[in-house]
């Protein structure tokens, strides 16, 4: 709990210091939006200064759907997300932005280079991306494809999952099979899903 208190007080002092530092320029010499210069001061110790993380265990944001980020940011903000990740690190940050704010870092990291993906087991890859592509037509499971695109690149307000962290595909998806993270319409979707077929799908997408 203390651990957690440091956090949320370092997540504010960071914060007023995005503030106090938006006349900062980017590489370029333009001045930085408050998206970037919120980025770069406060999402990069976890998602990387251009949203390509390191550590499966927080997400790729680069590249990622805007409509998606400024829902998700919502979703900590409002304490609607209540996985213990959501906790422990997004509902204090999230508490802090303002709509303004969301909407630029949404915007900021949606407009960056995706990453590359990380090639994994062959067998995985292709039983993965039958799922993906194809469903279980047996089982009413409709294709992964459907919503995210047919190379995972996101639709819409539905997210980008290419080159997305196996890691953290698997236990967003166990976390609405659970009921853990409320998305209604996917809970009906990977409810069924063995934990087979759900590591083969997370390996083939962060392999795009």
């Amino acid at each position: 709990m203390r651990r957690l208190g440091a956090w949320m007080l370092m997540a504010g002092l960071t914060g007023a210091a995005v503030v106090a530092s938006a006349q900062s320029t980017s590489g370029g010499g333009e001045p930085r939006s408050i998206g970037e210069e919120t980025a770069i001061n406060l999402c990069s110790t976890c998602h990387g200064p251009r949203g390509i993380s390191t550590s499966p265990e927080f997400p790729i944001l680069a590249a990622q759907r805007e409509g998606y980020l400024v829902a998700q940011l919502e979703a900590f903000q409002s304490k609607t997300r209540e996985e213990k990740a959501a906790h422990d690190f997004m509902w204090g940050i999230a508490g802090n932005l303002n709509p303004a704010t969301i909407k630029s870092v949404a915007h900021y990291f949606a407009t960056q280079p995706a990453s590359r993906g990380e090639p994994g087991d062959p067998a995985l890859v292709a039983q993965g991306r039958l799922l993906f592509e194809k469903g279980i037509p047996s089982r009413n499971v409709p294709p992964c494809a459907s919503c995210h695109g047919p190379h995972a690149q996101g639709v819409a307000d539905f997210p980008r999952l290419a080159g997305q962290h196996a890691k953290y595909v698997t236990r967003q998806i166990e976390y609405i099979q659970g009921l853990v993270r409320k998305a209604p319409v996917m809970h009906g979707i990977v409810k069924d899903l063995t934990p087979e077929e759900i590591q083969a799908i997370a390996i083939y997408v962060q392999s795009l």
